[in-house]
């Protein structure tokens, strides 16, 4: 028996905010909960959110299963990590600069990707990862191949006539949740709006969708764009936590672990 068949509706709405409030509670308080093992680890959790985000609204929403989800945010962590040891740049500009280049780097492979149906589609998309992780290997004078890009800085902030570095594991976690709540603001505004909805429909019966006027392959490369542009904000974000970038950050075990 479902929910649903249980629970009145009207009693679901008033049991979200309590349900909010105490997931605000352990959200704010898990740093002083658990070990600093614990913190690390949700940290790493909270980061892969921001790809997932990207993955569902494909996946989820558009129905349409990507592997590529590693590619881009391997380009995301690589994108911060160049602009932070070469050219100093701030922690929010990496950010914004990793969303944007992935973003970008979709497009002209989503054109022709997107042409293809099913497993065709999931296999270029797995190549994309390939292609990423041999260019990482292979450019030695971008990224210095398998010894990778090291030194890159903690988030520096700088408020007026205060400045701080977030540096601490505790710190990094809130700064980590911020950054997720935003993204799953973000996503949860683009389910809710009509172009959500267009999405469904493609998923759920693309020809039919396209014959009510829905232009599905723009919607498809629009949405394969965001994807990337969430998996790079996440790559960026783990780039300034570890510090350090390396091929291996192109894994395939990526994808299957956003999935």
């Amino acid at each position: 028996m479902s929910l649903t068949d249980t629970v009145p509706q009207a009693r679901r709405r008033d049991l979200r905010i309590p349900l909010a409030a105490v997931l605000i509670v352990v959200a704010l308080a898990a740093p002083f909960i658990g070990t600093r093992y614990v913190t690390h680890s949700l940290i790493i959790a909270l980061i892969f959110m921001l790809p997932a985000h990207g993955l569902n609204l494909l996946v989820g929403y558009t129905g349409l299963l990507s592997l590529a989800q590693a590619a881009f945010f391997g380009i995301g962590a690589y994108t911060a990590g160049l602009l932070a040891v070469h050219y100093e740049t701030p922690f929010y500009v990496n950010l914004i600069a990793s969303g944007l280049v992935t973003g970008a780097i979709a497009l002209p492979l989503g054109i022709p990707a997107l042409r293809l149906r099913s497993t065709s589609f999931v296999m270029c998309t797995l190549g994309f990862v390939i292609i990423g992780q041999a260019i990482a290997k292979n450019w030695i004078s971008l990224t210095r191949g398998d010894m990778g890009l090291s030194g890159i800085p903690k988030p520096y902030f700088e408020l007026g006539p205060l400045s701080f570095t977030v540096s601490g594991t505790t710190s990094f976690y809130y700064l980590a949740l911020a950054i997720c709540v935003l993204g799953t603001l973000a996503a949860w505004a683009i389910v809710r709006s009509p172009a959500g909805r267009n999405m469904v429909a493609i998923r759920e019966n693309e020809t039919l969708a396209e014959s009510l006027g829905v232009p599905t392959w723009r919607y498809k490369l629009i949405v394969f764009m965001l994807s990337a542009v969430f998996a790079g904000v996440g790559g960026s974000l783990y780039a300034h936590y570890l510090t350090v970038v390396s091929p291996l950050t192109f894994q395939m075990y990526y994808s299957t672990t956003m999935l």
